[in-house]
């Protein structure tokens, strides 16, 4: 069974997708024992070394917590491929993690941070729009400037976990982590690099949002996808897909491990999926054992009166890993954003982390983090509506400038939430040419669809253009430039 926590128990899954190999844990794997014993004994020989290693240094103080080396999951290890499995934890990583929550007595002379007196900044400060201004000095500004764990700034970990409890239900921690990420890009990445293999195939909604699409291309990855309709995402599409996958065990195409998913104004269509079609989803998922890559940048710029349900709400058999961010509210230059999952999941984030950006900026950290204690909860809830309602307003003037411009030239969709607007060209069978070379030369650019496909070496008749940033008076020459495009495109074609 499949028990919803908002939505009650699910029907028994098909018993063909829900064949599992017990893991020895009273969680099933799709992975043999030989893969989990392998990595049980390699952890076992690396802890051994490591508290030999720390012993004959006399860090094994009880001063210090102890140190964090495991790094072989548990029942998510077979979302892992090998590169995963053979991650270790960075001992001198490991050891600043441990002295940010260690006593104040404990004098740490082993790290490496630059001395404050070295820093070029006396302060370091920024002013809201309704006024508040932050100055970061003395202690604070060393915090903010110099290196932190990897999970993230303490506080601002926490803080983030309060985030996740008072905006999609309060989680079991014990079983989830968070860690800071710049950007939601950052965590998904890296959340791909770590399951994926050559050829791996993964179950997506088409049209996909780009950054995953072109992230898993050097996998050669297989994208099973499910396609927007009128009523949301088809989601008999997408289950009769995978029916079809498991059935035929074909050699051609992998049984996929990963659902990835954009819920809240997909990008690039601005379709927002209903609560109930998460259900239906997440129950899918379940039934074939799926690993749930809940994408959510524009969660709250959904037009919608209310915030919608998330996967990771639902999620009771602990299979989500949810990407938020503060870029489209705070400033995408900032790289803002973390990563919620199952710990297994978050740890092989962190050791990623650990030997590649160390962590995310620790001044774009501390200020995120001041803004949130500044705005409070009701706060932070009453500017993302302003934001909200500012794009739905530009929404609203492009669309109007659609309707005038466009009508018969093409279809669309209204957003439901974002800041992109979907267009169909008609009559025109790919719009690659259009958009790259004739488009240019009218001064117009525009984002052609091939780039969101999950085939975009097929002709493709979709263009994405953005409400977000260009003034309006410019967006209409841009509409009218695009209408005369079609038109030369349209004969064009005729001609073909």
């Amino acid at each position: 069974m499949c028990p919803l926590a908002a939505g009650g128990d699910w029907p028994a899954a098909s018993a063909e997708p829900r064949k599992r190999v017990p893991s020895g844990r009273g969680t099933y794997s799709r992975d043999p024992h030989s893969r989990r014993e392998g990595c049980r004994s390699s952890f076992q020989a690396l802890r051994a070394h490591q508290r030999f290693t720390m012993r004959k240094f006399g860090l094994l103080s009880k001063a210090l917590p102890k140190l964090q080396t495991k790094n072989v999951p548990g029942e998510h290890t077979s979302f892992m491929n090998e590169l995963a499995l053979e991650r270790k934890p960075s001992i001198l990583r490991e050891l600043m993690k441990n002295h940010a929550t260690a006593s104040k007595n404990v004098v740490f002379i082993g790290e490496g941070l630059p001395h404050p007196e070295t820093i070029p900044f006396s302060e370091v400060s920024f002013t809201l729009k309704d006024g508040t201004k932050k100055v970061f000095t003395g202690s604070e500004l060393v915090t903010a400037i110099n290196y932190l764990p990897t999970q993230g700034n303490p506080k601002l970990v926490q803080k983030l976990r309060e985030f996740m409890d008072r905006f999609h239900a309060p989680l079991r921690w014990e079983d989830r982590d968070v860690i800071a990420t710049a950007g939601s890009q950052d965590g998904l990445s890296k959340v791909i690099e770590m399951s994926l293999q050559k050829g791996d195939a993964i179950v997506v909604a088409d049209p996909v949002y780009s950054g995953l699409a072109s992230n898993v291309r050097p996998y050669k990855a297989q994208l099973i996808s499910a396609q927007y309709r009128k009523n949301g995402l088809d989601t008999v599409e997408m289950k009769d897909k995978l029916t079809a996958i498991w059935s035929s065990r074909s050699k051609d195409v992998k049984i996929p491990k990963i659902l990835y998913i954009n819920p809240v104004a997909n990008n690039p269509s601005g379709h927002v999926i209903s609560d109930e079609q998460k259900r239906e989803i997440y129950e899918i998922a379940c039934e074939f054992n799926l690993l749930v890559l809940e994408d959510d940048p524009y969660y709250f710029l959904g037009f919608q009166d209310e915030l919608p349900k998330s996967f990771l709400s639902m999620d009771t058999e602990n299979r989500v890993v949810r990407f938020d961010s503060f870029s489209k509210i705070f400033g995408g230059g900032l790289r803002a954003g973390w990563m919620t999952g199952p710990k297994e999941i978050v740890r092989i984030v962190e050791m990623h982390m650990q030997v590649s950006v160390l962590h995310a900026s620790s001044l774009t950290q501390a200020i995120v983090l001041q803004i949130l204690e500044e705005q409070g909860w009701d706060g932070f809830l009453d500017y993302t509506k302003n934001v909200k309602e500012f794009y739905r307003k530009r929404r609203d003037q492009m669309v109007a400038l659609a309707d005038k411009y466009l009508t018969g030239l093409a279809e669309w969709d209204v957003p439901e939430g974002g800041m992109f607007l979907w267009v169909k060209v008609k009559g025109v069978s790919d719009v690659l040419a259009m958009v790259m070379e004739r488009g240019l030369k009218k001064d117009v650019m525009l984002i052609p669809g091939h780039a969101f496909m999950s085939d975009p070496t097929k002709p493709c008749p979709y263009i994405r253009l953005s409400y977000s940033l260009v003034p309006m008076e410019d967006v209409e020459k841009a509409m009218q430039r695009l209408a005369e495009l079609i038109k030369e495109e349209q004969a064009i074609e005729s001609q073909k």
